[in-house]
C-alpha cells in the first residue's frame, strides 16, 4: 500500500502502465527512476487545441493546427508497403489532405463522407497544398462544438522509447495516472505565506498539476512562473544562509589599524591616482578585515582595471597589523610578473617580498622557508608550491588568489589551513562574470566589482579583417614597430591537434617570418609544448623588447603585461569564444599609447561567429561581453568560476528569467536578514524543506 508521505519516492515500475521492462527503458533513456522523477519530467511545450483555424489560414509559419470541416472524399491508394488512405476535409475557405500510412483499413471503415470532423496535426505542404499525415480525427457530435478546451503537453522521448510504445503521448498518459494518485499532502507548500502573497504565486500542488495539464495559457504561465521562482529562491536562500552564517560565526584576525606602510605607500609611492572603483574596493576590504569575522571576498575586475594595486594595499594593511600575506597565481609567468610589479611599486620600502615556484632552486627554497617561519618574509608570491605541507608561515593573515578558477576548491582550502585562525581571503578574477551568474554562483561571497580603467589608458580599437587583407594588416604592424612598438600574433592551437584543421602555429610562424624577415625584425614564439625554461626565455625577450613580435597560442591569455605592445592580431578569431577574445585583447592597451586588436577570419562565417565578431568590435566592456556571451551560450557548466557543475535548474533560465532571479534574491535576503535561523512560525516550513534537501546542494564554499 502506498502512503501519501512516500508516494513520490516509489519506483517507477509500480505506476500503472509501466511495469519492469518499460521501467528499465525509462531509467536508461530518460533517467526516470521514481514517481517524483516522472513528475519533474516537464513538457517542453503545449499544443493549443483550443483554437480552430480556417484551412486558408494554414501557411508555412503554422506548425500544428486544428481545423474543422466536412469529410468530402476518401480513397485507399497503392498496395502492400505503398498502401495509404487519403481523405479530403473541406471548410468554407479551402481543402486539406489527410493521409494515413498505418491502420488505413480500419480508419477507412470508421470515416464517413459528408460528416463534420475536428482534425488536429502537424501541417505539411505538398505541391503548395496543405496536408496532415496521421492526424488526430474526431467526429463532431451534436452536443459540443468539437473543440477540446485543452493545451496538450508535448514530452521529450527517444526513438527506443517510441519503439516500445512510450512516445510523448504515452508519457503524458503516465503523468495523468500519476497526478490522479497525488494529493496536496504529497506536495506540501515550502514557501512562506508572505512570499506567496507578495509574489502572487499559485500553490505548489497547483503548479505541478498545471504545468503538465493546464486548462489555459494563463494557468500554464502561472505554473511555470511559480516553479521557476521556487528553483531560484531555494538557490538564493541557501546562499544567503551560508553568507549570514559566515558573517555571524566565522572568526577572523582583526586588522584594526591603517599603519605606516599603507599610508606611506598611498601618499608617496603610488605612481598614479586610484580610480573610484579601486578606492571603493579598498574600503570594503578594510571594513571586512576589521570586523572580527573572516573576509571572503570575490574581486572581479575587467582586464587592466588595476586589481594588483588593490591586492598590494590589502597586503600592506595585513603587514601593518603584524601579519604576513601571500598571493597565489596559476602559472610561473604570472607569479613572476606579480613579483616584478610589486617589487617595482615597493622599491625603497622595508617590505620583504619573495617568490616561491616549482622551479625555485633548493638552496633558495630552504632560505625562503626559514625566513617565512621567522617572519622575515612579509609577502610570499608563488604558484601551487605555496600550498605544499613544508611551507609554514609565522603569522599568515591574508591570502590572495589570482585567477581563482584555475585552482580547485581543495587546493584553496589547503592555503586557508596555514594559520590557526583562517586568514582573510581575497579571490580575484579578470574573467567578467555576468551579474545573473554572479548572483547565483557566488551569492555566498561578498562581491566587489572594478569596472573603471586607470587614468591615461585609452580604449582599444577593435577591427575585423578577412584573410585576404592580411598584407595590409602586416604593413600596419610594420608601421607600429617603426614607432618603437611591439605586437602579438595569436593562433588558436598548435600542430599536435590532429582533430581540427586550423592553420597550425608552426605554419603561422613561417608565414609571419616571410612578412618580417630577420635581422630587421625579431620574433619570439611561445606555445604549450615548450619546456618552462624555453617558454620563459622567449617571453622575457619580448617583455624586455629584444623581439618585436610574439607569435603564440593562448598561453599568453591571462596576466602577461607588456605596456609597449600595441597590436594584438588574433588569427582564426571565429574559433574563439567571446570571453577568450576579450582576455586576449586585454594584453594590449596596458600603456598610454593607442592600441589595436585585429580579428582575422576566413570569409565564410557562421551566424554565431559573425555575432561574436560584431559584439567584439562594438564594445570594450568585459561585463557587457559577458552578458552577451551568457545569452549566446547559456550558463552551461559554471566553471571554471566555481567548479561545481552545471546549475541545477530544470526550468529557470538565467538570461530570460533575470526578473524572477532578482525578485527571488530580494525575498531570500530579506527573510535571512530578519530571521537568520528560519525559526519563526512562518519560515518553519521553508526550514524543514531545506533540511530535507540537505546534501543535495552543489555549491561549495570558497573557504
Amino acid at each position: 500500500m502506498i502512503t501519501t508521505s512516500n508516494i513520490l519516492t516509489q519506483p517507477i515500475e509500480y505506476l500503472k502502465g509501466v511495469g519492469p521492462q518499460r521501467a528499465d527503458l525509462l531509467k536508461k533513456e530518460l533517467g526516470l527512476f521514481t514517481y517524483g522523477d516522472l513528475l519533474h519530467h516537464f513538457p517542453y511545450r503545449h499544443i493549443d487545441k483550443t483554437k480552430v483555424l480556417k484551412i486558408s489560414a494554414l501557411t508555412g509559419g503554422v506548425e500544428f493546427a486544428q481545423v474543422q470541416g466536412v469529410l468530402s472524399y476518401k480513397e485507399v491508394i497503392g498496395e502492400k508497403a505503398g498502401k495509404r488512405l487519403v481523405a479530403y476535409l473541406r471548410d468554407d475557405t479551402g481543402v486539406i489532405e489527410l493521409i494515413w500510412f498505418k491502420g488505413s483499413t480500419w480508419i477507412e471503415k470508421m470515416l464517413k463522407e459528408g460528416y463534420v470532423y475536428t482534425v488536429f496535426g502537424r501541417i505539411g505542404f505538398f505541391m503548395g497544398n496543405p496536408q496532415i499525415v496521421h492526424p488526430e480525427i474526431e467526429l463532431k457530435s451534436s452536443e459540443d462544438n468539437g473543440i477540446k478546451n485543452l493545451l496538450e503537453p508535448v514530452y521529450s522521448t527517444t526513438e527506443k522509447l517510441k519503439a516500445r510504445g512510450l512516445g510523448g503521448k504515452q508519457i503524458g498518459k503516465l503523468v495523468q495516472s500519476l497526478l490522479a494518485l497525488i494529493t496536496p499532502r504529497d506536495l506540501p507548500e515550502n514557501l512562506p505565506e508572505s512570499v506567496l502573497t507578495k509574489g502572487r504565486l499559485v500553490s505548489r500542488y497547483e503548479a505541478y498539476c498545471q504545468i503538465h495539464f493546464p486548462k489555459s495559457q494563463i494557468e500554464s504561465n502561472q505554473a511555470i512562473r511559480r516553479l521557476k521562482f521556487e528553483e531560484l529562491f531555494v538557490a538564493q536562500i541557501r546562499l544567503a544562509l551560508t553568507k549570514s552564517e559566515r558573517h555571524r560565526h566565522s572568526k577572523g584576525v582583526i586588522f584594526n589599524k591603517v599603519g605606516d606602510l599603507f599610508n606611506s605607500f598611498y601618499k608617496d609611492h603610488l605612481p598614479f591616482e586610484l580610480t573610484g572603483a579601486q578606492k571603493r574596493v579598498i574600503k570594503e576590504v578594510r571594513v571586512d578585515c576589521a570586523s572580527g569575522h573572516q573576509m571572503n571576498r570575490l574581486l572581479q575586475g575587467d582586464v587592466g582595471s588595476g586589481k594588483t594595486v588593490v591586492a598590494l594595499l590589502a597586503m600592506l594593511l595585513a603587514i601593518d597589523n603584524g601579519f604576513q600575506a601571500c598571493m597565489m597565481a596559476p602559472t610561473e609567468i604570472l607569479a613572476q610578473q606579480h613579483l616584478q610589479s610589486i617589487q617595482n611599486l615597493l622599491k625603497d620600502m622595508p617590505v620583504g617580498v619573495r617568490l616561491l615556484t616549482g622551479s625555485t632552486k633548493a638552496a633558495e627554497r630552504k632560505r625562503i622557508l626559514k625566513d617565512l617561519v621567522e617572519g622575515e618574509v612579509h609577502i610570499l608570491i608563488g604558484t601551487h608550491a605555496i600550498i605544499e605541507e613544508v611551507v609554514q608561515f609565522q603569522n599568515l593573515g591574508l591570502a590572495i588568489v589570482d585567477e581563482q578558477h584555475r585552482f580547485g576548491v581543495a587546493q584553496r582550502a589547503r592555503l586557508w589551513k596555514k594559520a590557526a585562525i583562517p586568514p582573510h581571503v581575497l579571490v580575484m578574477t579578470a574573467t567578467p562574470i555576468p551579474r545573473t551568474l554572479a548572483m547565483t554562483a557566488f551569492g555566498d561571497l561578498d562581491y566587489s566589482v572594478m569596472d573603471e580603467l586607470p587614468p591615461g589608458r585609452q580604449p582599444i580599437k577593435t577591427v575585423h579583417r578577412y584573410d585576404d587583407h592580411r598584407a595590409k594588416v602586416m604593413d600596419f604592424i610594420k608601421d607600429e614597430i617603426k614607432t618603437g612598438r611591439q605586437a602579438y600574433i595569436i593562433f588558436p592551437l598548435i600542430e599536435e591537434s590532429d582533430k581540427l584543421d586550423y592553420e597550425s602555429l608552426m605554419q603561422g610562424y613561417e608565414n609571419v617570418k616571410a612578412f618580417f624577415p630577420e635581422p630587421r625584425y625579431w620574433i619570439s614564439m611561445v606555445h604549450g609544448r615548450q619546456t618552462p625554461d624555453v617558454k620563459e626565455n622567449n617571453m622575457q625577450r619580448f617583455v624586455t623588447g629584444d623581439t618585436h613580435i610574439m607569435v603564440s597560442t593562448t598561453v599568453i591569455e591571462v596576466g602577461v603585461n607588456v605596456p609597449n605592445a600595441t597590436v594584438m592580431v588574433i588569427e582564426s578569431a571565429e574559433k574563439f569564444g567571446l570571453s577568450q577574445l576579450h582576455q586576449l585583447r586585454g594584453r594590449v592597451g596596458r600603456g598610454a599609447e593607442k592600441s589595436y586588436c585585429v580579428l582575422m577570419t576566413s570569409v565564410k562565417l557562421s551566424n554565431d561567429a559573425r555575432e561574436r565578431i560584431k559584439i567584439m568590435t562594438s564594445t570594450n566592456s568585459g561585463f557587457e561581453i559577458a552578458e552577451k556571451d551568457l545569452a549566446l551560450r547559456g550558463p552551461g557548466d559554471i566553471e571554471g568560476t566555481r567548479q561545481s557543475g552545471a546549475l541545477p535548474l530544470r526550468l529557470a533560465d538565467l538570461v530570460k528569467d533575470k526578473g524572477i532571479l532578482e525578485a527571488a534574491k530580494n525575498y531570500a535576503e530579506t527573510i535571512v536578514e530578519s530571521d537568520p535561523d528560519l525559526d519563526s512560525a512562518e519560515n518553519l516550513r521553508l526550514k524543514y524543506y531545506l533540511m530535507s534537501l540537505k546534501g543535495k546542494t552543489p555549491w561549495s564554499r570558497i573557504s
